[in-house]
Parts: structure tokens; sequence; C-alpha cells
């Protein structure tokens, strides 16, 4: 296989050490910094179109997550403890120290917008401002979980269930569920709106059957722990008080759960937000849209 695009030609490639293992980071940009996390069947590399329209004014810092892309990935256990948001949020925490930044801004994209916004309720003094990208809570998705939704993310039963289900299912033609689960959430139906540049860097981790696992453990941890611990937030009033922007695709996955802006604000005191004309992939089915929302929030601190 030829060698993967570099799509971040301007910045600098980090390999950052942590209790958790090794974070593979982008940075580049002027300015406060601004981390980007990615999500599920993706790589810090979905950050690739939005970067270039933030770099005047941010420090980015594009990282994988535990697990993910070139991040280190931790040795699991039964309760599935590394790759528990709470767990990623502090190797995160960590891997920003390491590069200086004790207080930052931060936009997450699904399973790294549940990392943030875990964060965000775990280590409130850490973060100016807070954007997730097409997500509820996790307690939200189990909770509203009926035939219809589960249908449409099929994908959260898939992987939670026990090693080696998933992982054998996967394996045996891997490019294909990626691409098929991919274009199902975008709004064409088609991967015509992913760089194949980009989606290269997303089939590289699923042909490796470690990394496969780590990933399932992630859906594993979202199942069981993320979802009680979430819930003993939700049970206690514990509050999102930062500000905070909630963007969705007005064809994606967290509107068809619910109205995503009325539920960030049971979770939040200080939310405000809007629908993308997109499917799932904000960042690539309409990055200068979701550049520009994210450029005005951000630059509001």
């Amino acid at each position: 296989m030829p060698d993967l695009a570099d799509l971040f030609p301007d910045f600098a490639s980090e390999w950052i050490n942590t209790s958790g293992g090794r974070i593979f980071a982008r940075v580049g940009g002027k300015g406060p910094p601004l981390l980007l996390l990615h999500g599920f069947s993706e790589t810090h590399v979905m950050w690739h179109r939005v970067a270039p329209q933030l770099a005047d004014r941010f420090t980015l810092i594009a990282a994988d997550l535990p697990g993910y892309g070139w991040s280190d990935m931790p040795e699991s256990d039964a309760d599935h403890t590394p790759y528990t948001k709470r767990a990623m949020a502090r190797t995160i925490i960590e891997a920003m120290e390491q590069l200086g930044h004790v207080h930052f801004a931060l936009a997450g994209h699904d399973r790294g917008g549940r990392v943030a916004y875990r964060l965000a309720l775990d280590h409130p003094g850490r973060l100016s401002r807070l954007a997730v990208l097409d997500i509820l809570p996790t307690y939200n998705y189990w909770e509203r979980m009926n035939r219809l939704y589960a249908l449409k993310i099929y994908h959260w039963t898939f992987l939670a269930q026990p090693y080696p289900l998933p992982e054998t299912l996967i394996s045996s033609n891997s490019d294909f569920f990626l691409k098929y689960k991919m274009a199902s959430q975008t709004r064409s139906g088609t991967l015509d709106a992913i760089d194949p540049r980009a989606l290269e860097h997303y089939l590289a981790p699923f042909r490796d059957p470690s990394r496969l696992h780590a990933m399932c453990e992630d859906y594993r941890a979202g199942a069981y722990a993320d979802y009680e611990i979430d819930k003993a937030d939700f049970d206690s009033g514990k509050k999102i008080t930062i500000p905070m922007l909630a963007l969705w695709g007005d064809a994606g996955i967290a509107r068809a759960a619910a109205t995503p802006l009325d539920t960030w604000k049971l979770w939040a005191t200080n939310v405000s937000g809007s629908p993308v004309d997109s499917g799932h992939f904000l960042t690539e089915e309409n990055p200068d849209v979701t550049a520009k929302l994210l450029r005005e929030f951000f630059l509001a601190m």
C-alpha cells in the first residue's frame, strides 16, 4: 500500500507520552490552543478541510484518541476501563499538558465529542469553550434506543458485543464494513464527500486486528461504564457551565434521536447551536459552514 497522504502539510507531527500510552497529534497554527478530537471510523485526518480555516487564529492540536489512528492502544480489562470516556479524557489532558496547554478550547465529533463533554463535566476548570458535532450524550442515545433508532445506529449494539464477535465479522471484509457504514451516514448515501486520500487513513486501522479490537472496546465501554457515569451525572443534576456549541447534521445521527439543542440544554447551562446542511460527517460534507460556525464561536472567547 502506498504511503498515506499528508493532509496537514504545514503541521508538525507529535507523539506525546502519557500514562495511558502515546498520543499522536498534528499541531499547527497560531493563537490560543484549540484541541480537535475525531469520531469513530475516522482519525485526526477528519479535520483536514476545517483546520486551514482556523489555523490563522488558533494553535490547533488535532489528536488521535487512544486506540485510534496512530495513538497507542491501551491494554483493556474486563470493564473496558482504558476506553471509558473518563479515562480517555484524563489521557487527553495529560497530552495537552505535555504540549504546554493546561487550559484550552475543545471541539469533538462523534466519539471525540463524548470524550469532550466528559472532560468538561469531570474537569470543568480545564476548558474555556466546548463544541460538539453531531452527538447527544451517551445516556440519551441509549435511553432513546427504540426500534427505528436502533436500526439507524446498529453499530452501537453490534460493536459492543463481547469479543471476538464484531472483530471477527468485520475483519473478514473490513473495507466493505467501513465504506458501507460511512456512506450510509452521509446525506448523499455515498462517499463522494470523503476525500479518497482521507479514506485511506480511515481504512488502514480497520485492517489492523489490534486497532479493530481497541475500537470495539471503546463501544463496549460506551454500553456499560460510560452510560452509568453519564446517568450518575444526569441524576445528580451536574451540568456543563462553560459556553458550549452544539452542531449537528440536518440529515445526521443526533437529530434522528431527539432535538439536539433541547437535549443539550438538559446538560449545559450556556449552550447554543444549529443544524448544518450535512449528514453525520460535518467537517467533510460541509467544511466551510462548519469551520465558519466553529470560528465564530471560539473567537468569542
